[in-house]
């Protein structure tokens, strides 16, 4: 209800009083309603809303009374004020009970035309002010509830989205939003009532700037704007701005080098000081929340290229073996994790580890890089999983006494199939063959304990494969990890398909993980 003239419902079954009253109102440029009865009075505040009731409190069919309660007791009317009038009830106790009952004056006749003009003003006065504030607390809720689902967001597409359909739902007006993410190409989304979904626009590559040159220019902060139909078009034609009217927009910049982002609303009616500050701190969110959102995904593809350059580069083609292998990042994780493969040549054999240090963070990279390195070099004379497996242990326990890692190493001769293993606390390799099983467990994880490895040996088969991963790829917060290893076991007993479609499968049918997956898989090809 804007300040100014109000709709006003008068309720009084004497003619005579009825023009009296109305006349008064319309002297003060009020619109005037009327009705003759109390079912009639309920009727048209429920169907036309006035923003103002004077009621009488004797009517031939319901008193005042009970027509004012009812108006309050209804949730989509009860904000609607009621000025009781009469010239019969005018006892303080018939006053009582009508504020009491609802009502919020009470005039008793006679009443003088700048008495009623005044009590209606004050009356029209206190119910405004008590909607804009509901109003701005509605708002500022709203405001709240879009700011965390912005938050929320894990794309720009979605950011962007959420922030005009926001927009548009808190002002209820047209909206658009415009941001640069990573790729440096802008998007944009709009919204356009009565729908409250924001759709995909098409934009200028330069749109940002142009919009930039008529606010902030290339500074930051924060400013608010309003440009008029045509200068809006000329910049965006779909803009759904009408001839002469205009649209105001938030334009923000974090800091000074940084990409702005741009949200707007259409601007007929001008917007009041208060949807203006909604407007500028919905801006403010989605310029902290996109630059939040920019730098996750520019680390993620630092954590990415930093883990993937500590990984061998190549893996080595082996005459009789097979190789297959995988690495996988955690979906949500921008730090770098702890798992490794490695495969290298030694003479006539093959050394495949797989391993998974503790943690994810540049600790748990550094110490992985040395033990791989730390592995390397045990490997330069005489191979001895077990000496090679006790110096990885004695590199974290002097050098990194508070981490762990678990590290599985098998050595293979592909012509005789001739094969050892030794295992410090990793998932045992799932041996493909006759008989699909699990390896038996191996000794205490890394870092623990001295300790002594065992070398199981054993052969593998022509045509039999070998499966080495970490746990990133089966463990699951509702699944026991026994189930999670049996579907690997089972899938790999069923597969009668190639390493490479194997290895894909085995990744699809695990999804996207909340830790880093490695794995390698061998087999033994026949020989000429």
């Amino acid at each position: 209800m804007p300040d100014g003239p109000a709709t006003v419902l008068v309720v009084d079954d004497t003619p005579t009083k009825l023009y009296i009253l109305s006349s008064w109102l319309r002297r003060s440029g009020h619109e005037v309603l009327q009705a003759t009865g109390g079912v009639e009075a309920l009727g048209k505040v429920r169907d036309l809303r006035p923003d103002l009731v004077v009621l009488d409190v004797r009517l031939p069919d319901m008193s005042g009374y009970e027509v004012c309660e009812r108006i309050k007791a209804d949730k989509a009317t009860s904000s609607i004020p009621v000025i009781q009038i009469s010239g019969a009830a005018i006892t303080p106790a018939d006053r009582t009970q009508g504020l009491e009952r609802g009502a919020d004056a009470y005039l008793a006749e006679p009443v003088e035309p700048d008495e009623f003009a005044a009590t209606v003003e004050a009356t029209l006065r206190y119910y405004r002010a008590r909607q804009r504030a509901e109003r701005m607390a509605d708002r500022l809720a709203t405001l709240t509830e879009v700011t965390l689902e912005m938050n929320s967001a894990d794309t720009f597409e979605a950011l962007l989205s959420t922030a005009v359909e926001g927009a548009s739902r808190i002002l209820g007006r047209r909206a658009g939003a415009l941001a640069i993410p990573p790729d440096g190409r802008t998007r944009r989304f709009a919204v356009m009532p009565p729908s409250t979904v924001a759709v995909s626009r098409a934009v200028a590559p330069d749109l940002l700037r142009r919009i930039g040159a008529m606010s902030l220019g290339n500074a930051a902060g924060t400013q608010v704007f309003t440009a008029p139909a045509d200068e809006w078009l000329k910049m965006m034609p779909d803009a759904g701005v009408d001839d002469g009217g205009s649209a105001t927009a938030v334009f923000c910049r974090t800091k000074v080098g940084r990409p702005p982002v741009c949200l707007g609303v259409y601007a007929a009616p001008p917007l009041d000081p208060d949807e203006t500050n909604i407007l500028r701190q919905l801006g403010q969110a989605l310029a902290l929340t996109a630059d939040a959102l920019r730098a996750y995904a520019e680390e993620h593809a630092i954590a990415l290229t930093l883990q993937r350059s500590l990984l061998p580069a190549r893996i080595p083609e082996t005459p009789g073996l097979e190789i297959s292998w995988r690495y996988q990042p955690a979906v949500d994780n921008i730090e770098v994790g702890g798992d490794f493969y490695e495969v290298l040549r030694l003479g006539d054999q093959v050394l495949l580890a797989i391993g998974d240090v503790q943690g994810h963070s540049l600790l748990a990279a550094t110490v992985m890089a040395e033990l791989r390195h730390a592995l390397r070099a045990s490997l330069l004379g005489p191979v001895d999983l077990g000496a090679s497996m006790a110096l990885l242990n004695n590199v974290l326990r002097c050098y990194h006494q508070r981490m762990t890692a678990t590290v599985c190493l098998v050595l293979i001769d592909p012509a005789t199939g001739e094969m050892e293993i030794a295992n410090a606390g990793h998932i045992p390799p799932l041996l493909i063959g006759g008989e699909t099983r699990y390896h038996g467990l191996g000794n205490l994880l890394l870092g623990v304990a001295d300790e002594t490895y065992r070398v199981d040996r054993l052969t593998l088969g022509e045509e039999e494969s070998v499966l080495m991963f970490t746990d990133g790829l089966i463990e699951d917060r509702d699944k026991l990890l026994d189930e999670s290893l049996e579907i690997v076991r089972s899938m790999a007993e069923a597969s009668d398909e190639g390493l490479e479609p194997f290895c894909d499968r085995l990744i699809r049918q695990f999804g996207a993980r909340e830790d880093d997956v490695a794995l390698v898989a061998f087999r033994r090809t026949k020989t000429a």
